[in-house]
């Protein structure tokens, strides 16, 4: 069944952002990071939209922590949209969230390693909300086409293509800058996640990673000239429940942002 929803409109004027906590793992965490994104970015041409995870079914370990409730989690977003007026997107799992989520969020994302799996891309479509599909470590670019063709067949509002890096070797990623221009072949909006392309999956009990090369990876994607960057950001990353060693200090992310808007503005 699908759902009746005014669709989120990409302004192709901006650069689009997508930024927020790897997951919603507390309530004051996602007012902090929140009120700090949305002030910095009121003063960017850039269109901010609001990210965090209520759930985080793909764990290293079965240690790993998951999120402290699904409707918990959307309650404090919902809070965060209803206090600072900026859309949200959140990752489903399986079909029957689709409808869930979207009651509260903006965009639905497809997990990478999801990315395949139609009967999920279908339900998101179906609900009204834009679709972002993040580029699973495992396919080629060019696939990407087939997996947004699953999206508008269902009736996709607007459909988002992200890359987020290829497995090389056991545990670390890769970008070809190459899969960013394919995937712009589509015509759909192309967006780089700077943060987990710097990821080392599963290295220990959790997934590592190499913070330090987060700006140079987002400069070299909006040299290609991507659509939106994609990063998760955190007050303290050494405290964050998941992904601690790839998210960006919160302190740092206007920095980041306008480092990529003077490389996005120079190819303009």
């Amino acid at each position: 069944m699908t759902v009746t929803k005014e669709p989120l409109r990409r302004d192709a004027d901006r650069l689009l952002v997508i930024a927020g906590p790897c997951l919603a793992e507390s309530r004051d965490v996602l007012l902090r990071v929140a009120d700090h994104l949305v002030k910095i970015c009121a003063k960017l041409p850039v269109q901010l939209v609001f990210k965090a995870s209520y759930r985080k079914a793909n764990r290293t370990s079965v240690e790993g922590f998951q999120g402290v409730g699904d409707d918990v989690a959307l309650g404090w977003m919902a809070e965060v949209k209803r206090d600072f007026g900026v859309p949200l997107l959140t990752d489903i799992h399986a079909d029957a969230e689709a409808a869930m989520a979207a009651e509260v969020v903006d965009v639905l994302q497809i997990p990478a390693f999801l990315s395949r799996q139609t009967s999920l891309i279908e339900a998101a479509a179906r609900t009204g909300c834009v679709v972002n599909i993040k580029k699973a470590q495992f396919m080629a670019p060019d696939d990407m086409a087939k997996a947004a063709a699953k999206a508008e067949r269902a009736g996709a509002s607007e459909i988002w293509l992200t890359e987020r890096g290829t497995s090389f070797g056991y545990h670390d990623l890769v970008v070809d800058y190459r899969g960013l221009v394919i995937m712009k072949a589509t015509g759909l909006p192309v967006i780089f996640d700077a943060t987990h392309s710097v990821q080392q999956p599963s290295i220990g009990a959790t997934s590592g990673g190499k913070r330090e090369f987060i700006p140079y990876l987002a400069s070299a994607a909006m040299a290609v000239g991507v659509d939106g960057l994609f990063f998760e950001t955190h007050p303290d990353p050494s405290s964050a429940a998941s992904d601690r060693e790839t998210q960006v200090p919160l302190t740092d992310a206007e920095t980041l942002l306008h480092r990529c808007l003077k490389i996005r503005e120079a190819l303009r």
